[in-house]
Protein backbone atom coordinates (compact mmCIF):
# COMPACT_ATOMS: atom_id res chain seq x y z
CA UNK A 1 0.00 0.00 0.00
CA UNK A 2 1.22 3.47 -0.58
CA UNK A 3 1.90 5.27 2.44
CA UNK A 4 0.99 8.64 0.48
CA UNK A 5 -0.69 8.36 -3.06
CA UNK A 6 0.79 9.97 -5.52
CA UNK A 7 -1.59 11.34 -7.43
CA UNK A 8 -4.78 12.60 -4.97
CA UNK A 9 -1.43 13.31 -2.20
CA UNK A 10 -3.37 11.31 0.30
CA UNK A 11 -1.71 10.65 3.67
CA UNK A 12 -3.60 7.21 4.50
CA UNK A 13 -4.10 5.86 7.77
CA UNK A 14 -0.89 3.41 7.78
CA UNK A 15 -0.38 2.39 11.13
CA UNK A 16 -4.26 1.47 11.81
CA UNK A 17 -4.15 -0.53 8.34
CA UNK A 18 -0.62 -2.18 9.17
CA UNK A 19 -2.59 -3.48 12.68
CA UNK A 20 -5.53 -4.87 11.10
CA UNK A 21 -3.57 -6.82 8.42
CA UNK A 22 -1.41 -8.44 10.82
CA UNK A 23 -4.86 -9.35 12.60
CA UNK A 24 -5.66 -11.24 10.14
CA UNK A 25 -2.06 -12.82 9.54
CA UNK A 26 -1.36 -10.39 5.86
CA UNK A 27 1.86 -9.11 5.80
CA UNK A 28 2.56 -5.73 4.50
CA UNK A 29 4.99 -3.56 2.07
CA UNK A 30 4.47 0.46 2.16
CA UNK A 31 5.34 2.03 -0.71
CA UNK A 32 6.69 5.29 1.13
CA UNK A 33 8.16 7.24 -2.25
CA UNK A 34 6.45 10.07 -1.23
CA UNK A 35 5.71 9.37 2.48
CA UNK A 36 9.39 9.79 3.32
CA UNK A 37 9.84 12.74 1.19
CA UNK A 38 7.01 14.61 3.16
CA UNK A 39 7.29 13.45 6.59
CA UNK A 40 9.55 11.41 9.33
CA UNK A 41 9.28 7.83 8.86
CA UNK A 42 9.78 5.41 11.96
CA UNK A 43 9.53 1.49 10.25
CA UNK A 44 9.65 0.33 14.00
CA UNK A 45 6.30 2.46 15.39
CA UNK A 46 4.43 1.63 11.86
CA UNK A 47 5.64 -2.06 12.26
CA UNK A 48 5.25 -2.50 8.52
CA UNK A 49 7.10 -5.71 7.02
CA UNK A 50 8.56 -3.88 4.17
CA UNK A 51 9.60 -0.58 3.39
CA UNK A 52 10.47 0.74 -0.01
CA UNK A 53 10.87 3.99 -1.92
CA UNK A 54 13.24 5.51 -4.96
CA UNK A 55 15.86 7.45 -4.56
CA UNK A 56 15.48 10.21 -6.99
CA UNK A 57 12.14 11.62 -4.96
CA UNK A 58 14.44 12.54 -2.67
CA UNK A 59 17.07 14.06 -4.59
CA UNK A 60 19.70 11.54 -4.85
CA UNK A 61 20.89 10.08 -8.00
CA UNK A 62 18.37 8.38 -10.34
CA UNK A 63 18.45 4.31 -9.92
CA UNK A 64 19.28 3.59 -6.72
CA UNK A 65 16.46 3.36 -3.70
CA UNK A 66 15.94 1.19 -0.37
CA UNK A 67 13.96 -1.71 0.77
CA UNK A 68 13.30 -2.17 4.29
CA UNK A 69 12.69 -5.51 5.90
CA UNK A 70 12.21 -7.12 8.56
CA UNK A 71 15.58 -9.46 9.59
CA UNK A 72 13.27 -12.52 10.20
CA UNK A 73 11.63 -11.79 6.78
CA UNK A 74 14.44 -11.77 4.99
CA UNK A 75 16.49 -14.66 6.22
CA UNK A 76 13.16 -16.40 5.32
CA UNK A 77 13.35 -15.54 1.65
CA UNK A 78 15.45 -16.87 -1.24
CA UNK A 79 17.87 -14.89 -2.72
CA UNK A 80 15.77 -13.63 -6.37
CA UNK A 81 19.12 -13.09 -7.91
CA UNK A 82 22.75 -15.22 -8.38
CA UNK A 83 26.09 -13.39 -8.73
CA UNK A 84 29.31 -12.56 -6.63
CA UNK A 85 28.79 -10.91 -3.32
CA UNK A 86 25.64 -12.87 -2.52
CA UNK A 87 27.77 -16.35 -1.72
CA UNK A 88 28.44 -18.06 1.53
CA UNK A 89 30.20 -21.17 -0.13
CA UNK A 90 29.82 -23.56 -2.98
CA UNK A 91 30.42 -26.83 -3.70
CA UNK A 92 28.53 -30.08 -5.74
CA UNK A 93 26.58 -30.84 -3.07
CA UNK A 94 25.25 -27.71 -1.69
CA UNK A 95 25.52 -23.79 -1.62
CA UNK A 96 25.16 -21.37 0.75
CA UNK A 97 24.12 -17.66 1.22
CA UNK A 98 25.86 -14.44 2.87
CA UNK A 99 23.87 -13.17 5.59
CA UNK A 100 21.38 -10.44 4.94
CA UNK A 101 21.51 -7.84 3.20
CA UNK A 102 24.68 -9.38 1.34
CA UNK A 103 21.82 -12.46 0.28
CA UNK A 104 20.38 -10.37 -1.88
CA UNK A 105 22.58 -7.60 -3.53
CA UNK A 106 23.99 -9.57 -6.39
CA UNK A 107 26.79 -8.26 -8.69
CA UNK A 108 28.10 -4.81 -8.84
CA UNK A 109 26.24 -2.47 -6.90
CA UNK A 110 25.52 0.89 -8.26
CA UNK A 111 28.71 2.52 -7.09
CA UNK A 112 27.76 5.92 -8.70
CA UNK A 113 24.15 6.29 -7.35
CA UNK A 114 24.39 4.75 -3.72
CA UNK A 115 26.92 7.13 -2.30
CA UNK A 116 24.50 10.25 -3.20
CA UNK A 117 21.95 8.44 -1.29
CA UNK A 118 23.32 9.77 2.09
CA UNK A 119 23.51 13.37 1.53
CA UNK A 120 20.00 13.56 0.25
CA UNK A 121 18.95 12.06 3.08
CA UNK A 122 20.65 14.10 5.05
CA UNK A 123 19.44 17.10 2.99
CA UNK A 124 15.85 16.34 3.26
CA UNK A 125 15.80 16.00 7.18
CA UNK A 126 17.46 19.59 7.35
CA UNK A 127 14.09 20.93 5.74
CA UNK A 128 11.93 19.50 8.06
CA UNK A 129 11.70 22.61 10.02
CA UNK A 130 8.63 24.33 11.83
CA UNK A 131 8.97 27.25 9.98
CA UNK A 132 8.69 24.85 6.25
CA UNK A 133 6.18 22.97 7.89
CA UNK A 134 4.00 25.93 8.56
CA UNK A 135 4.56 27.49 4.85
CA UNK A 136 3.82 23.72 3.42
CA UNK A 137 0.72 23.99 5.25
CA UNK A 138 0.07 27.41 3.65
CA UNK A 139 0.66 26.49 0.50
CA UNK A 140 -1.72 23.20 0.89
CA UNK A 141 -4.34 25.65 1.90
CA UNK A 142 -3.85 28.15 -0.57
CA UNK A 143 -3.78 26.29 -3.41
CA UNK A 144 -6.88 24.26 -2.25
CA UNK A 145 -9.15 27.37 -2.14
CA UNK A 146 -7.42 28.80 -5.24
CA UNK A 147 -7.81 25.81 -7.15
CA UNK A 148 -11.41 25.53 -6.20
CA UNK A 149 -12.17 28.66 -7.36
CA UNK A 150 -11.52 28.15 -10.73
CA UNK A 151 -14.49 27.47 -12.93
CA UNK A 152 -14.19 24.17 -14.90
CA UNK A 153 -11.77 22.54 -12.67
CA UNK A 154 -11.93 19.59 -10.66
CA UNK A 155 -9.87 18.26 -7.95
CA UNK A 156 -8.98 15.00 -7.99
CA UNK A 157 -7.95 14.28 -3.38
CA UNK A 158 -9.74 17.03 -1.27
CA UNK A 159 -9.59 15.45 2.09
CA UNK A 160 -11.84 16.19 5.12
CA UNK A 161 -8.79 17.35 7.08
CA UNK A 162 -6.33 19.11 5.77
CA UNK A 163 -3.69 17.88 7.77
CA UNK A 164 -4.42 14.29 5.70
CA UNK A 165 -2.74 16.00 2.42
CA UNK A 166 0.71 16.96 1.11
CA UNK A 167 0.88 19.99 -0.85
CA UNK A 168 0.50 17.82 -4.15
CA UNK A 169 -2.63 18.67 -6.50
CA UNK A 170 -3.99 16.89 -9.15
CA UNK A 171 -6.58 17.75 -11.67
CA UNK A 172 -8.72 18.36 -14.85
CA UNK A 173 -10.01 21.36 -15.99
CA UNK A 174 -13.00 21.07 -18.75
CA UNK A 175 -12.52 22.40 -22.22
CA UNK A 176 -8.61 22.31 -21.56
CA UNK A 177 -6.41 18.71 -21.98
CA UNK A 178 -3.87 18.63 -19.56
CA UNK A 179 -0.58 18.00 -22.00
CA UNK A 180 -1.82 21.24 -23.82
CA UNK A 181 -1.87 22.77 -20.25
CA UNK A 182 1.62 21.20 -19.16
CA UNK A 183 3.29 22.74 -22.41
CA UNK A 184 2.18 25.63 -22.20
CA UNK A 185 3.06 25.66 -18.10
CA UNK A 186 6.82 24.82 -19.20
CA UNK A 187 6.85 27.42 -21.59
CA UNK A 188 6.25 29.80 -18.23
CA UNK A 189 9.18 27.95 -16.27
CA UNK A 190 6.69 25.57 -14.19
CA UNK A 191 7.36 22.10 -14.40
CA UNK A 192 4.20 19.88 -13.78
CA UNK A 193 3.33 16.31 -14.45
CA UNK A 194 0.90 15.31 -16.75
CA UNK A 195 -0.74 12.19 -17.94
CA UNK A 196 -1.54 8.96 -16.20
CA UNK A 197 1.36 9.04 -13.17
CA UNK A 198 1.97 5.63 -13.26
CA UNK A 199 -2.27 5.06 -11.97
CA UNK A 200 -4.38 3.77 -14.84
CA UNK A 201 -6.81 2.15 -13.06
CA UNK A 202 -7.57 5.49 -10.68
CA UNK A 203 -7.93 7.54 -14.12
CA UNK A 204 -10.91 4.92 -15.00
CA UNK A 205 -12.13 5.50 -11.49
CA UNK A 206 -12.34 8.80 -11.78
CA UNK A 207 -13.82 8.43 -15.64
CA UNK A 208 -10.46 10.83 -16.98
CA UNK A 209 -7.68 10.20 -19.72
CA UNK A 210 -5.18 12.03 -17.60
CA UNK A 211 -4.52 14.68 -14.82
CA UNK A 212 -2.26 17.53 -14.80
CA UNK A 213 -0.48 17.57 -11.45
CA UNK A 214 2.06 20.14 -9.56
CA UNK A 215 4.20 19.38 -6.33
CA UNK A 216 5.65 21.50 -4.41
CA UNK A 217 8.66 20.77 -2.45
CA UNK A 218 10.10 22.05 0.61
CA UNK A 219 12.01 24.46 -0.98
CA UNK A 220 9.18 25.98 -2.75
CA UNK A 221 7.65 29.49 -1.06
CA UNK A 222 3.79 30.50 -1.29
CA UNK A 223 5.15 33.51 -3.65
CA UNK A 224 5.96 30.83 -6.47
CA UNK A 225 2.32 29.28 -5.35
CA UNK A 226 0.51 32.24 -6.41
CA UNK A 227 3.21 32.26 -9.28
CA UNK A 228 1.52 29.11 -10.35
CA UNK A 229 -1.96 30.05 -10.00
CA UNK A 230 -0.99 33.05 -12.36
CA UNK A 231 0.16 31.08 -15.05
CA UNK A 232 -2.22 28.29 -14.51
CA UNK A 233 -4.96 31.17 -15.26
CA UNK A 234 -3.36 32.66 -18.40
CA UNK A 235 -2.93 28.99 -19.70
CA UNK A 236 -6.64 27.91 -19.36
CA UNK A 237 -7.68 31.30 -21.04
CA UNK A 238 -5.58 30.44 -23.81
CA UNK A 239 -7.34 27.07 -24.61
CA UNK A 240 -10.93 28.08 -24.23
Amino acid sequence: MAQVSNVLGIINPVEEIISYCHSRGCLVLVDGAQGVVHSSVNVAEMDCDFYAFSGHKIYSAPGVGVLYAKKDLLEQMPPYMGGGEMIGTVNWDNTTYAPVPRKFEAGTQNIAGVPTLKPALEFAASLRTAEIASEQEEITSYMLNQLSAIEGLTIFGYPDDISRKIPLFSFAVEGAHHEDLALILDKMGIAVRSGQMCAEPLMDRFGVSGMLRTSFAPYNTLKEAEYFIECLMKAINMLR
